[in-house]
């Protein structure tokens, strides 16, 4: 009688390995987002918009910049040893997905910063003073077509890099079968677009008000109040349907690549398809996340129904449960 003894079915080593908390998919979220909000930034740079009222865009780069700071601060939260995250840009390591994402997250912060210039808002919390030194600024690069292009090529590709890198960093972790996957790059990318045209159509929808007072004042009494919608954002609208029906499309292309794939691969899909993660996979992320945001949509852009917010809120919602799931899904599936 032969006798075998085995620890793989404790769940301390296998199959799951649940080393990444909330911390990862708020990041990925927030990163996506600020991804999102860069291209679109980048593009209305390059293609030479300038009316600083137009869709919401004077507010898009700074919204960028508190949202990246956010998300490197919850990165900072998951590292295990804290003091010495200066080294890792000490050196640029080419074939590790950490060290490309730690020098991109570096270098769209100076996009960001030098978009923001380029059309100052009305109304800052820092006062006028600040105000008026951006707007001097202002003028003095938009003097400069050459670097305007040249800010809006950065924030476009820093855009590109940081929403693919966001998905790539999930990809090349190959133990992983539910993350094996190059698609899950584009998906990233275009579900970051997604929500940041969301969350420009919000901000489309609101009115920015005079901020008077200490900054205190200004941050509690908010800067916008609500407007009609149609005053701005359709643009955003029927931007963000195209990049939902395209993300659902390359959803149903890794889908599909994982059902054709090995039989690790098709337990990983069945996770997400009929597994423990189907309920919150179908109902916040294809339902809610997609095909609803989809539907109003578009009989607001037909004219049936009245402009409301509800889409670009479940368009949110919907990216981020589909960072959460992955993270989460991912970490229980195993070769």
């Amino acid at each position: 009688m032969l006798e075998l003894s085995s620890n793989r079915h404790n769940p301390g080593i296998d199959p799951a390995l649940h080393a990444w908390g909330w911390e990862i998919p708020v990041y990925l979220f927030l990163g996506g987002m600020v991804a999102g909000l860069l291209v679109l930034g980048g593009f209305h740079i390059l293609k030479g918009r300038n009316d600083p009222h137009a869709e919401a865009y004077p507010w898009a780069p700074m919204l960028g910049v508190v949202l990246l700071s956010a998300g490197m601060g919850t990165l900072f939260l998951d590292l295990s040893h804290k003091l010495y995250v200066w080294r890792l840009y000490l050196t640029f390591q080419p074939t590790s997905p950490m060290s490309w994402g730690a020098w991109i997250l570096l270098l769209v912060y100076p996009a960001l910063l030098l978009a923001a210039l380029l059309h100052p808002p009305e109304t800052v919390p820092f006062g006028d003073a600040v105000l008026a030194r951006a707007k001097v600024w202002s003028r003095w690069l938009r003097m400069r077509p050459r670097l305007v292009q040249a800010i809006g090529a950065a924030n476009l590709l820093g855009g590109v890099s940081l929403g693919i890198y966001t998905g790539i960093l999930l990809g090349s972790l190959g133990a992983r079968p539910l993350w094996n996957s190059a698609i899950l790059g584009p998906l990233f990318l275009f579900s970051g677009l997604s929500t940041a045209a969301a969350a420009l159509h919000l901000l489309s929808m609101l009115s920015k008000r005079q901020v008077k007072g200490q900054f205190g004042d200004a941050l509690l009494g908010g800067f916008f109040k609500l407007l009609d919608p149609k005053a701005g954002g359709e643009a955003m609208l029927r931007a963000d349907t195209s990049f939902l029906t395209i993300e659902l499309g390359i959803m149903a292309l890794w889908l599909l690549g994982l059902l054709t794939a090995t039989s690790v691969h098709r337990e990983a899909a069945a996770l997400l398809l009929s597994g423990d993660y189907a309920p919150a996979f179908w109902a916040l992320v294809i339902i809610t996340g997609i095909l609803t945001p989809l539907f109003i949509q578009t009989a607001e852009l037909s004219g049936k129904i009245r402009h409301t917010a509800a889409p670009a809120v479940l368009v949110i919602i919907g990216g981020f449960a589909l960072r959460w799931i992955l993270v989460s899904a991912g970490q229980t599936s195993h070769w």
